[in-house]
């Protein structure tokens, strides 16, 4: 018997405004009679429902052949062999359909994690629960859900799916009785940063006989964030104290225009960009703001994702991954010391070409802000570097010392360094060349950090050719 495809239903805009619609009648007249509400009905309501697809192994001639057995027996005097078999052919369809048509009604599938941002390395637990939550048994029920990396247990099928798109397909099976649910647990390790996507989530289930299936596809999607590596300093070469120069000139010279201690009335001296809206709309006057004097130190840390001196010609992915975990560490390393710390990128955020901007904070959560934003920066630059800094470094604090982490450091870079420094602001540059930077940069704060001097493992989709992990070899200046 050849298998034949009933229907295949493509998700379509009419089609899921029509189906959202119907989901959404349903879950009200299950609500006004205090009926349990279907989560086939929640999914579709909340657009979650991709595809539909019915498969079956017999064609409808068979309903035929069995209503021409019926008729047979009756004609031939009413025979029992036809009319049974007529009889238990069309019972068979019918039932058949019927079990598969409620199969995946009351079924639920859901993605569990005992965290979902961490390290590269370490270990996240998984745990997958299906449950059936309706009178109907189930001999068999599928689930295909993409994963993008294998778990690391033995007892899992998975198979890659492509090269190219590094993901893999997690099949569990079943046999589930009516109420009944089932956990089962998984462990994942992440070895680089990034943003893993979990799903879609392909449902497969059938009748008793195995002669009809349904299969749905929901886009059931989770997140899980792996931060970049974080070194201390000194295992990256740098000065364990004070590694961004002598702090303790002009801290009590400014304010600090990340902690406002109050406001106060409007003065013809206040810059304009200190009004406190908010509190002028209530006030019915203009309001200033009341900064607290520096106490701290604040760090802008500029990270150049192009690694060649163009972005068309490519990049070299183990570079840029050395620049992001010494962007990482380092604000790991402002916020262990209480510093304001923020992040400007010329990369962009997955599906996205706006570089990334997370202004200095000294929040609790600055730091994870930070980490988030370097875990999603991608390779693609959105613009050069230099402009980046002319750009955006106005609104940082004037006291705030700029930090540039880049892999090439070209003639462009260095003329916006030496602007910058020569309009007042602290200027550190860090760079990850093979070359040293060059000794015409004035009095620029320098460090370079070579290949061979760094400690970090292969990064993800990268290999260590060299395969030294020493923190030596560092090579600091600081031209006066």
């Amino acid at each position: 018997m050849s298998e034949q495809r009933s229907g295949i239903y493509l998700v379509g805009r009419s089609e899921l405004k029509k189906e959202r619609k119907e989901a959404r009648r349903r879950i009200m007249e299950a609500a006004a009679i205090g009926a349990e509400i279907d989560s086939t009905d929640l999914a579709r309501l909340r657009g979650l429902t991709v595809r539909e697809r019915e498969d079956s192994i017999l064609s409808d001639a068979w309903v035929l052949i069995a209503l021409v057995m019926l008729a047979a027996g009756f004609l031939d005097g009413r025979n029992a062999a036809l009319l049974a078999l007529g009889a238990v052919m069309l019972i068979v369809l019918g039932a058949g359909k019927l079990w598969k048509n409620m199969s995946l009604v009351g079924v639920l599938y859901r993605r569990s994690f005992n965290r979902t941002h961490v390290f590269p390395d370490e270990a996240v637990d998984m745990t997958i629960s299906v449950s059936n939550n309706k009178r109907l048994p189930l001999t068999w029920l599928r689930f295909q859900d993409t994963l993008p990396i294998p778990p690391e247990s033995k007892n899992v099928i998975a198979r890659m799916l492509g090269d190219t798109n590094d993901e893999y397909v997690l099949v569990n099976s079943y046999s589930m009785h009516a109420y009944e649910q089932v956990d089962r647990s998984f462990r994942l390790r992440f070895q680089g940063r990034g943003f893993y996507k979990f799903g879609p989530v392909i449902y497969q289930s059938g009748d008793l006989f195995t002669l009809f299936r349904i299969e749905r596809e929901y886009a059931y999607q989770d997140t899980i964030v792996v931060y970049p590596r974080i070194y201390p300093l000194d295992e990256l070469g740098l000065p364990a104290k004070e590694p961004f120069g002598d702090l303790r000139i002009r801290r009590s010279l400014f304010t600090d225009p990340i902690d406002t201690r109050g406001i106060r009335d409007y003065q013809p001296q206040d810059r304009f960009r200190d009004v406190h809206w908010k509190a002028t709309a209530r006030r019915g006057e203009l309001q200033t703001r009341i900064f607290e004097p520096s106490t701290g130190m604040t760090l802008g840390i500029f990270l150049n994702v192009a690694t060649m001196p163009r972005h068309w010609m490519g990049f070299f992915p183990e570079v840029m991954e050395r620049a992001v975990t010494v962007a990482a560490s380092i604000a790991s390393y402002g916020a262990n010391l209480g510093w304001g710390i923020g992040l400007y990128a010329n990369g962009s955020f997955p599906n996205s070409d706006q570089p990334i901007r997370v202004p200095p904070g000294r929040s609790t959560s600055q730091l994870t802000h930070v980490l988030e934003a370097l875990a999603a920066v991608t390779e693609f630059a959105t613009s050069s570097i230099e402009g980046l800094m002319l750009r955006e470094s106005p609104s940082l604090p004037w006291i705030a010392t700029i930090v540039l982490v880049t892999a090439v450091v070209t003639d462009e870079t260095m003329a916006a360094l030496l602007r910058l420094k020569e309009a007042g602001r602290r200027i550190v540059l860090i760079s990850l060349a093979e070359d040293s930077p060059p000794d015409n940069l004035g009095y620029l704060l320098t460090y370079h950090i070579p290949a061979d001097a760094f400690p970090e493992a292969p990064a993800k989709g990268a290999v260590d050719n060299q395969g030294k992990q020493n923190g030596g070899g560092i090579r600091i200046r600081e031209s006066r």
